[in-house]
């Protein structure tokens, strides 16, 4: 083992005549905002009946959304990575197995929240007119699509 790799020197300090630069050993990787943003609008803007859509961490941050004006995004980011976080807790409570996702039905439309992987939880709105057959359809064809973008 090199000990010069635990020794710490003055920036400015050579060795053997040689400078010592530190280096990075680590790379993480960054997950793409702007590639996130443009799957979430051309879901919503190509797959009819479906009003907005939010990408959010598991803690609850948005990480890109398409959502109505009306809709205040960190409240609803929030409130889609709780949901599901307490979705996967009662199936599991319940011995239902793993939750494939979580649906709130109102007098006008759906809410459903699915899991994109470990670091991303996505929220779909629909209006009441969505056929459900299709719609869970394309929010997997979706999903297909961000969960690379955020693994």
């Amino acid at each position: 083992m090199d000990a010069r790799k635990n020794r710490v020197l003055p920036i400015n300090s050579q060795t053997n005549n040689q400078q010592i630069i530190p280096t990075i050993t680590e790379e993480k990787a960054m997950i793409n905002i702007s590639m996130l943003q443009q799957v979430l609008q051309e879901f919503v803007s190509g797959t009819s009946h479906i009003q907005g859509a939010a990408l959010v961490s598991p803690d609850g941050l948005a990480l890109a959304s398409v959502l109505p004006n009306e809709m205040d995004e960190d409240r609803t980011a929030a409130m889609s990575a709780a949901m599901l976080s307490l979705g996967e807790r009662i199936g599991s409570e319940l011995v239902r197995g793993t939750i494939d996702r979580i649906v709130v039905e109102g007098e006008k439309g759906f809410g459903i929240v699915v899991s994109c992987g470990p670091d991303a939880v996505l929220l779909v709105l629909a209006n009441a007119a969505v056929k459900q057959g299709l719609l869970f359809l394309e929010i997997k064809r979706a999903v297909s699509q961000i969960a690379p973008l955020v693994a």
